[in-house]
């Protein structure tokens, strides 16, 4: 008999146990009978579900510009720049090399050849920046060769008087793969007659797309000898490129640089050309991440003032189910595990679609540009022409745990009102 007695205590301990989370199902599920509940229900999931979809794809594009600035464009661009305003020999060029390469954090380095030029076609000509880079150590410290469209960084060194050019320069000079450009240096060559600017015939061998207007419309890259012949610059370069482990610790690096480096030379870090663009991309994501979780937090006030109306509208149960022994301790978890359940709900399906939006936000806008003949992203005001994302499973957890503990918190208070609910007064009214 004390068997029988222990087993139905145990299976009373669990029905009790779960009978809170049945009530709860019940309420949150459509029903002929609950209909004002289960829509008090759909409207707070949907409520949930909007806000975190939204907020999961706005952080997922920012996650993509944060990506496109460090990975590509700073992938293209040096780390950092040690320059002089002097023209200076190779062997004063070389304690420089000596402290980079001491340097732990310094992963490689390339000299450069760094001078302004008008690039020039019979029908087009412009004023650009010229890089004369040596291709095979440019080819460790930048990843241009990933943004190829034809050709190849390597073809720089295959012979002489090649020229990489951006997509947007090369169809703006009318040129293609293996065709003739002129390029200006702004020597003059005396001679007896009239003073001439110097100037050589290049051939195209290769055009890369990174999707930055300064980059892909105003720069051309050449041979470090090639540049060295055009600007008569011999056996020297105006400065050297190198590549840090962490960009984001570039400002500390280049002052413990700084320190090495002999008098007359200065470090230009990467930051002093990207660094306002970076930080106000730092800064809009925070903003922005701000504003949307406040779109969350009325989400989750909507929750609150569903589960009120929802106790009022069950007043007659809750008296039914004190009357039937429910302690007021029950009755609180009834409605706890209601918002709870609304909470996961529309935590899953925001998450869902917040990760769909993610993926194919990009061709949405792609598409709206073809549909409508319009430009979303304009590369003279942004640092790319495109809309990138990336999802990042940290900002979907956090998400996630946050909105949960949200829902949970706002579920309280209407959980507490249900437990304070007194039978002889509710179903006096009914």
């Amino acid at each position: 008999m004390s068997n029988e007695q222990s087993k139905s205590g145990k299976l009373s301990a669990i029905a009790e146990r779960f009978f809170p989370l049945y009530i709860a199902l019940r309420y949150v599920s459509v029903g002929r009978r609950s209909q004002l509940v289960s829509f008090m229900s759909l409207l707070s999931i949907s409520g949930l579900a909007l806000g975190i979809s939204i907020l999961i794809t706005v952080l997922s594009v920012m996650n993509g510009f944060d990506r496109e600035v460090r990975e590509n464009i700073l992938g293209i661009l040096p780390h950092g720049t040690v320059k002089t305003d002097e023209r200076i020999t190779v062997q004063r060029w070389a304690p420089v090399q000596a402290a980079l390469a001491a340097s732990p954090a310094v992963l490689a380095t390339s000299p450069l050849i760094e001078a302004t030029g008008v690039l020039a076609t019979p029908s087009f000509a412009k004023g650009i920046v010229v890089n004369g880079v040596d291709p095979e150590q440019e080819g460790q410290i930048s990843i241009l060769d990933r943004f190829m469209d034809a050709g190849s960084m390597a073809a720089l060194g295959e012979s002489r008087f090649n020229i990489l050019l951006g997509a947007t320069l090369a169809e703006n000079l009318g040129v293609g793969l293996g065709d003739k450009v002129s390029l200006y240096s702004l020597n003059v060559s005396v001679n007896p007659l009239v003073a001439l600017p110097t100037q050589r015939q290049f051939t195209v061998a290769g055009i890369y797309k990174v999707g930055t207007l300064e980059l892909d419309s105003a720069m051309a890259i050449i041979a470090l000898q090639d540049a060295q012949a055009l600007y008569r610059y011999r056996d020297t370069y105006t400065g050297i490129r190198f590549k840090v482990d962490n960009l984001l610790a570039i400002r500390g690096i280049a002052q413990e640089l700084a320190a090495e480096m002999p008098p007359g030379f200065t470090i230009e870090p990467w930051t002093r050309q990207f660094g306002n663009i970076y930080e106000n991309i730092q800064f809009s994501r925070t903003i922005v991440g701000f504003l949307l979780w406040l779109l969350v937090g009325v989400a989750a006030f909507n929750l609150v003032v569903s589960l009120i109306m929802i106790v009022r509208d069950k007043h007659g149960d809750i008296a039914i189910l004190r009357t039937l022994g429910a302690s007021p301790r029950t009755i609180g978890h009834i409605f706890l595990a209601q918002g709870c359940i609304v909470g996961l709900i529309g935590t899953a399906i925001g998450v869902t679609l917040g990760v769909i939006f993610s993926l194919t936000v990009g061709d949405f806008a792609t598409m709206l540009e073809r549909v409508f003949s319009i430009q979303l992203l304009s590369a003279e005001v942004y640092p790319v022409d495109f809309l990138p994302s990336q999802i990042r499973l940290s900002d979907i957890l956090g998400v996630s745990v946050g909105v949960f503990l949200l829902s949970v918190v706002a579920t309280l208070y209407p959980a507490y009102r249900a437990s304070r609910v007194q039978p002889a007064e509710a179903l006096r009214f009914e």
